[in-house]
């Protein structure tokens, strides 16, 4: 006794795996049609059979649009339909994305992150006074919490004050000020705090 065996890798490359080997057989059977009319009825049953499978794709805008280019992706662009939207073409697929700018704003010290720079460039323009004296202090302690999630368990403040100078170019000069920053164990002791705080609350929406 023998038995013919199909195995994939001698089997027709499927352009979009997602929807399974049987809608690209029901795509190339829509193609061998000699009837313009009956490629058109066939289409739209794919398309009805493919949003079925899809039904993620429901709430995504065009949804009917995304499923009608994907059948001309899977048909390589060489089904002649009369399809409700304009037929994409091939180069416009395989044409590359523009590449993305990489990010100028983050500076060497990244574990601060991007909003303690904005928070940085909106106290520079406070006028003098308390109000932007507290505004400062504030932004130090936040990088300070922020350098020991990334860093280490302590830090010295005048680590923290002069990464204050680099990042306002000069401009905020706390380097002498007597007053501390909050110490590190009542950083790191809020941090725990939030942690377990965060903990628990999933354990008791596991446990629902």
């Amino acid at each position: 006794m023998t038995f013919d065996l199909e195995y994939n890798s001698e089997r027709p490359t499927m352009r979009i795996p997602e929807y399974g080997r049987h809608i690209q057989k029901l795509v190339n059977h829509c193609m061998a049609l000699e009837s313009k009319e009956e490629r058109n009825t066939m289409a739209k049953a794919i398309i009805d059979v493919m949003g079925n499978l899809q039904p993620h794709l429901r709430d995504v805008p065009d949804f009917k649009h995304k499923l009608w280019d994907q059948l001309h992706i899977m048909a390589n662009f060489e089904l002649d339909v009369d399809s409700p939207y304009e037929t994409p073409s091939k180069e416009e697929l395989q044409e590359k994305p523009e590449k993305l700018p990489y990010p100028k704003s983050a500076s060497k010290y990244r574990f601060y992150g991007t909003n303690i720079q904005t928070m940085i460039d909106v106290a520079l323009t406070w006028e003098e006074g308390d109000m932007k004296e507290a505004l400062i202090f504030t932004i130090a302690n936040h990088m300070k919490k922020c350098y020991l999630n990334w860093n280490k368990d302590t830090v010295e403040d005048g680590v923290i004050l002069e990464h204050l100078y680099e990042l306002s170019d000069g401009k905020i000069d706390f380097r002498n000020m007597e007053e501390g920053l909050i110490e590190s164990k009542n950083l790191i002791k809020v941090r725990s705090t939030y942690s377990k705080k965060k903990n628990t609350n999933k354990n008791k929406n596991r446990k629902k």
